[in-house]
């Protein structure tokens, strides 16, 4: 069997539409996710062998190494082709995001096979992170599983609208529309507040090819299209409008030799054109454009997502982490902002602690000052919490040790999305999305810097490490000292400063009773309006 599609290195930008065939729409990126043994990556494996994007060498190779690793007997093993790690052939599961890039005669995709296992949940969103369009993918034996409704609360929140539900494995419970239905009624029902413009669910076995490319004969109660068409259609809700101007955080400070100093980065938002004006921030210098610069030469202007290097008239102090704006007067950096996270590390997120935060090329210091609410994964509901376990998904303030400029991720991936690193362990504990900054005198309210401070004084539950018990306790001990030496030296009494040292322990005890009983029983409450509105309906 001979290819009919080109296999090529994943592109960094939609190809331009007069380098597309007559006829075919634009590149469609898409991620399959769900839960594990869902049948993610033998539906890529099937949808290219299907498609034709798999050359004969490549059809030899899959049948060694289907026979050697025997997950299908003597049948094909779809998911090698997508899974390339020797410990994912070895034990039958993804670990890394596997891209893979095909065409058909009317579309070029780009598909993000990810992880269904919970550990491997940042991988799974760093690939949904770039993704148009979700394909979920269920197991018709098993229904609705936690991964399921945590992997469609997370491309919910990064921007995704649009899902198909591969509801695979039908030939395992007999093709029956009764539990197709069933399971399309139960996602149906759960996914109601995530704010998703369409869902399309689809019946399917991955591994015989039912309904992948062509509708099977086995499923005659199916009227709809099969997988691969409903994809090569698929015209997926579109990101706010661009607003006028342009972001270009800057990565690298190009230069060559003694005559020549660009700024070099890719273009987050907008058109820039040479002669435009400039504000750098967060300096604020302002400037104008002298020259665009791209892997050709010169350029009469540039769009978004186009890698570029750019020169101003003056000679204005920029570094790395800048970012160049053009018509976007109201945007200013923010040393405090408000932002969904996805916890990501093994160890608990800790109110106060300082973590590294990386948005765009921007580093800096930064301390969760204040857990507003965590979410139910079961319900989607919020309730109150002070702390997110590995996979925990919540709502926090984060305070800044310089500012930076940030856009609402609702509004812009590059400028709205960050990571947060354990600065001890360098592992990346936390992804998250910016609801809106606090630049704009939108200090904490009474409420919450009164939560914020019990929090801080008390020590909220796990910021501890939980496993650091014995830690904990020298510090409450030499807290307790210290504040008993300050009053027996105030009074001359050191009976006072002892009583003063054990009344220090009790209250803090006590207190921290009351404050867990009160806050673990506040009953399920909404985010914010706002919170609400920017996160799309969630």
């Amino acid at each position: 069997m001979s290819a009919v599609a080109r296999l090529a290195p994943v592109p960094d930008a939609d190809p331009a539409p007069e380098a597309l065939p007559q006829g075919r729409a634009s590149l469609l990126r898409f991620i399959t996710c769900g839960s594990v043994d869902d049948g993610k990556s033998t539906l890529i494996g099937r949808m290219l062998y299907e498609a034709g994007a798999v050359f004969d060498d490549q059809l030899d190779s899959l049948a060694k190494d289907s026979r050697k690793f025997g997950t299908q007997g003597e049948a094909l093993d779809f998911a090698l082709l997508v899974d390339g790690l020797s410990a994912e052939r070895e034990q039958g599961i993804t670990i890394d995001v596997a891209y893979r890039y095909f065409a058909t005669a009317r579309r070029t995709f780009i598909v993000a096979d990810t992880p269904g296992h919970e550990q491997y949940t940042r991988n799974m969103a760093t690939g949904a992170s770039t993704a148009d369009l979700a394909v979920i993918l269920v197991d018709a034996r098993k229904g609705l599983l936690p991964q399921t409704r945590r992997h469609s609360y997370i491309v919910s929140s990064l921007g995704v609208r649009d899902v198909i539900v591969a509801i695979n494995k039908m030939d395992l419970v007999g093709f029956s529309k009764e539990t197709f239905d069933a399971i399309e009624a139960d996602y149906r029902a759960a996914v109601a507040g995530l704010g998703f413009s369409s869902i399309t669910c689809i019946p399917l076995s991955a591994r015989d090819g039912d309904n992948v490319v062509t509708l099977s004969a086995r499923t005659p109660w199916y009227a709809g299209p099969p997988l691969l068409s409903v994809l090569e259609d698929a015209q997926p809700a579109g990101r706010s409008a661009d607003e006028p101007g342009f972001l270009l955080p800057v990565q690298w400070i190009n230069r060559p030799n003694l005559d020549f100093r660009g700024f070099a980065g890719t273009l987050a938002s907008g058109t820039l054109i040479a002669g435009d004006a400039v504000t750098v921030l967060p300096s604020g210098r302002t400037t104008r454009i002298a020259r665009v610069i791209g892997g050709d030469g010169d350029l009469t202007r540039a769009g978004a997502g186009q890698a570029i290097t750019v020169t101003t008239v003056d000679e204005v102090d920029i570094a790395r982490g800048d970012v160049l704006v053009g018509g976007h007067r109201e945007l200013r950096p923010a040393s405090q902002i408000s932002a969904r996270l996805i916890w990501t590390g093994g160890e608990p997120l800790e109110i106060g602690r300082e973590y590294q935060l990386k948005l765009a090329s921007a580093v800096v210091n930064a301390r969760i000052v204040l857990l507003h609410d965590a979410v139910d994964i079961d319900t989607f509901a919020t309730r109150a919490d002070e702390t997110l376990p590995m996979n925990g998904i919540g709502h926090a303030t984060l305070k800044l040790d310089a500012p930076v400029v940030n856009v609402p991720y609702a509004r812009n991936r590059d400028l709205g999305g960050f990571i947060l690193i354990d600065k001890v362990s360098n592992e990346t504990v936390a992804f998250g999305l910016v609801v809106r900054d606090l630049s704009g005198g939108t200090p904490l309210s009474a409420r919450e810097k009164v939560r914020a401070a019990a929090q801080g004084w008390i020590g909220a539950p796990g910021s501890a490490r939980r496993g650091e018990v014995l830690a904990g306790l020298s510090w409450r001990l030499a807290s307790a000292a210290a504040f008993g030496i300050i009053v027996a030296i105030a009074t001359g009494s050191p009976g006072w400063g002892l009583a003063a040292g054990a009344a220090d322990i009790s209250a803090r005890t006590a207190l921290r009773a009351l404050h867990d009983g009160l806050w673990r029983r506040a009953r399920e409450r909404s985010l914010p309006a706002d919170v609400a509105e920017s996160g799309g309906g969630i």
